[in-house]
Order: C-alpha cells, then sequence, then structure tokens
C-alpha cells in the first residue's frame, strides 16, 4: 500500500463514507453471522462498522502491511475480546479449514497479485454454508494510473469475466458477480458449497 492509499484509509472522510455508503452497499442484504474474517482490513474502518452494527459476531481482522495492522488494532481495541487483528498474506492464511461463518474482503483484492490464491484461501477457511462478500475495483483505464506506486508492482486488478470464472471453480455456490454503476467497481457474493469439499 502506497503512503498516499494509507492515509486515505485512515481519514475521517473515508470512515464516514465507509459507514454510511460503502459498507450497506457492499453488504448487499446480508447480515454476518458467527465468526468473521477479513482479509485486507487496512486500517480496520470497516470492520469497526460490521462490529458495530453486527453486536452478535465476532471478528478477525487480517492485514499485510504491519503500519495498517497497528493502526486497525488501535481503532478496534474498543471491541474488546470480540475482535483479534493479525498481520497475514491474504494467499496463505493462518487458519484451518472451515473456521469462519463469513469472509469478507473489501477493496483490498486489487493489491494481491495473485487475487485467484487469496479467494481459493477465503474458500477454504469459510465452514460449508458460510458467506464470502465482498467489492473491489475492477480493470478500467484510470484505475492503473490512480493505483500506480513508485516500484510499478503491487497491484492486479481483475476483470468482471475473470472474476467470475474464478469463483464459479472454487468450491461455492450462489455465486453473484455484478459490475456496480460507472463500472469501476464490481461486488461479489457468494456460499461456501456444504457438499464439494474439493478447491
Amino acid at each position: 500500500m502506497t503512503p498516499l492509499e494509507r492515509a486515505a484509509c485512515q481519514s475521517a472522510p473515508w470512515r464516514l463514507f465507509a459507514r454510511h455508503v460503502v459498507l450497506p452497499w457492499a453488504l448487499g442484504g446480508d447480515v454476518p453471522v458467527g465468526s468473521v474474517l477479513e482479509i485486507g482490513g487496512g486500517s480496520g474502518a470497516m470492520a469497526a462498522q460490521l462490529l458495530e452494527r453486527h453486536p452478535d459476531i465476532t471478528m478477525v481482522v487480517t492485514d499485510f502491511d504491519p503500519a495498517m495492522v497497528e493502526n486497525a488494532a488501535d481503532r478496534l481495541r474498543r471491541f474488546g475480546d470480540r475482535v483479534e487483528v493479525r498481520q497475514s498474506d491474504a494467499t496463505a492464511l493462518p487458519f484451518d479449514d472451515s473456521s469462519f461463518d463469513a469472509v469478507v474482503s473489501f477493496i483490498m483484492l486489487h493489491h494481491t497479485v495473485e487475487w485467484e490464491n487469496a479467494l481459493a484461501e477465503a474458500t477454504r477457511v469459510l465452514r460449508p454454508g458460510g458467506k464470502l462478500i465482498g467489492y473491489d475495483l475492477v480493470r478500467a483505464s484510470p484505475m492503473p494510473r490512480l493505483h500506480h506506486d513508485h516500484r510499478g508492482d503491487g497491484h492486479r486488478f481483475m476483470d468482471v469475466d475473470a472474476l467470475g470464472r474464478v469463483l464459479g471453480g472454487l468450491p461455492l455456490d450462489a455465486v453473484s458477480v455484478r459490475r456496480a454503476r460507472g463500472g469501476l467497481l464490481v461486488r461479489f457474493r457468494a456460499e461456501r458449497d456444504r457438499n464439494r469439499t474439493d478447491q
């Protein structure tokens, strides 16, 4: 994550926007239950909103960037033992199979070059019937320029069709992939297949 992206994720305007606009849209009417994993949780803004709105859930929030992990831990400390914040790679999650009732991913997959592996890992740690919910940026002309960092790496934007193919190849049911108005975002949702055990 670039310094500019890190600052934006930690800003008060982003937290306000996340609370009132982004989270309701991203959930698309789904209500998280039980144990929820957020991959790429950044500053913890979305997790804080989930924990406030849904007092019966517990969460594990992960991010690859140690600075964001520290920031999220500070922000989420008030929720006590309902939340744990950990540094981890989305493509190699340090959790057992079938550990979570839901996995959420909010605008982070494009930061993961091997986003297909991140989705496979998210599916692996879902319990049968558990929900995978997320949204992300898609490949469109302004996005690569806006997210280019000085190293020239670290981002890989997806096509909507490619996202659908990847989700369709995983042991998931009820896969939904919808491009948002304006075409820059895609919202996705699926449920872990109750019968298939293959990856």
